[in-house]
């Protein structure tokens, strides 16, 4: 009987082992449920050989949005470094599975010429008893883990993309003021030969002197401004030395889509798919269950079993057995069990609270969404337009001899000015339906990490023209 004692206590304990990809596959499975497929958890030597070719694949023609997303997926090291919590967080819960086994005492004591032997063999009964909640806590966090992973792939593919729009924009901005520049340099030019000759009052050739100079320091804006969000997209996509010099962007924005989407059921949406609102109530129930723990160990905080065998010189040995019971006589864990409670409801009005600022944001990013779109649509059909109908005329009257090339070159100025208007009003369109896939997803920057961080630490032993 003896002998399966020992035996039936690790059948008890149930002890969790390892999974193959460390929990990466439900990553996978939230990420791609919602748009973003391609993160890849890098373990292995030949894996990183593996990514840094499919990156020079990636890299060798000019860079789509699509394309940003899956090198930063693959290549962004900072988002390895969440995914590596994984793993801790897995053994976490394999160690919290596993018993401390029984604890071996061994005695010597003399006495003249008396020697006294004494062995002790104890079983830490409580700790076996408490493995089931122990790993059940410990399994909620290794979950909520998994989520801040989902949460944090999300939010990079997101974020790049945003950054693409972004580095796009930005080149094609710099590109126009550079246009803004030359014309203005002419202009300035011809008037101050004209000035020279008495052809032109001062006056005006130094208001195309002052043009000119305004021009010039708006494309030095326009340059950093391009070297910035280039270097932000850079940066997610994990890039640099010659990778980071060289890769190349398309020269213009994609075309707005031909229909917007609708605000329906939406809301309902971003409570189903928002990791931030699932990691509120996964921390919600990691804390019930912590709680049910505090309320079993009120009393009794430690049992111990033991068996005993003293030897002693002379005396026949002496067997049998001992049982060790802490019980807390000025402290019977009102107070633990207090501030458990206090934790849970916590991690309820949390709950709460991410509900309703999921709804929010859902309506405010699609009130942006939409704002941009109709801008956006009211340039490309009204404005860009009318301004091309406009420098049409303009041409006739100057070849006409109608008007002047002041007046041409003004006429210049100001069509590309409205281009570029239509540009940044394309950037801000799609920067829009990005962030209004974050709220439908990912929610507020951080906000589901704070609620895994509060879970852990609370659980008993995560430019202008």
């Amino acid at each position: 009987m003896r002998a399966g004692i020992l035996p039936a206590l690790a059948l008890l304990a149930g002890c969790v082992s390892f999974s193959q990809d460390g929990g990466f596959s439900s990553v996978q499975k939230a990420a791609t449920e919602r748009g973003v497929d391609g993160a890849k958890w890098i373990r292995a030597a030949d894996e990183a050989d593996s990514v840094a070719a499919r990156v020079r694949e990636l890299l060798a023609a000019p860079l789509s949005a699509d394309d940003a997303v899956r090198i930063a997926l693959l290549n962004n090291p900072g988002l390895q470094a969440r995914y590596a919590e994984l793993g801790i967080a897995e053994a976490d819960l394999v160690q919290a599975s596993r018993w401390s086994g029984p604890t071996l005492s061994y005695a010597r004591l003399r006495r003249g010429d008396e020697i006294e032997r004494e062995r002790s063999l104890f079983l830490d009964i409580l700790g076996l008893v408490s493995i089931p909640l122990s790993t059940k806590a410990q399994g909620q966090r290794f979950e909520a883990a998994k989520r801040r992973a989902a949460e944090d792939t999300l939010r990079l593919a997101l974020d790049t993309r945003k950054a693409w729009y972004g580095a796009v924009a930005a080149q094609q901005a710099e590109q126009y003021l550079q246009d803004v520049k030359e014309a203005a340099e002419a202009s300035a030019e011809l008037a101050r030969r004209m000035a020279e000759v008495g052809n032109w009052p001062r006056l005006t050739q130094a208001r195309e002197q002052a043009f000119y100079a305004d021009a010039t320091a708006q494309l030095a804006r326009a340059r950093q401004m391009q070297v910035a969000a280039r270097e932000r997209l850079t940066r997610l996509m994990g890039l640099w030395g010659d990778q980071a010099a060289g890769y190349r962007l398309p020269e213009r924005l994609p075309e707005p889509p031909a229909a917007v989407k609708e605000s329906v059921e939406l809301e309902a949406q971003a409570l189903r798919q928002r990791l931030d609102v699932q990691a509120a109530r996964r921390e919600a129930a990691s804390l019930a269950a912590s709680l049910d723990l505090t309320k079993v160990t009120r009393y009794v905080n430690l049992i111990d079993v033991g068996a005993l065998r003293n030897t002693e010189t002379g005396l026949e040995e002496q067997r049998g057995w001992e049982l060790e019971l802490r019980i807390p006589i000025f402290d019977f864990g009102g107070a633990r069990v207090a501030r458990a409670e206090h934790q849970y409801m916590q991690a309820v009005n949390r709950a709460t609270d991410a509900a309703v600022r999921a709804r929010s944001e859902v309506r405010e990013a699609y009130g942006a969404y939409r704002t941009a779109y109709d801008l956006t649509r009211h340039y490309r059909d009204e404005i860009v337009p009318l301004r091309k109908r406009i420098s049409e005329e303009m041409l006739l009257r100057y070849n006409g001899m109608l008007s002047s090339v002041f007046e041409l070159l003004a006429d210049v100025r100001e069509t590309v000015a409205s281009v570029n208007a239509y540009v940044e009003a394309q950037r801000d369109f799609w920067q829009a339906e990005a962030d209004l896939q974050m709220a439908l997803t990912t929610g507020t920057p951080g906000q589901a990490a704070s609620f895994v961080k509060a879970a852990i630490s609370a659980a008993p032993a995560a430019g202008g023209h």
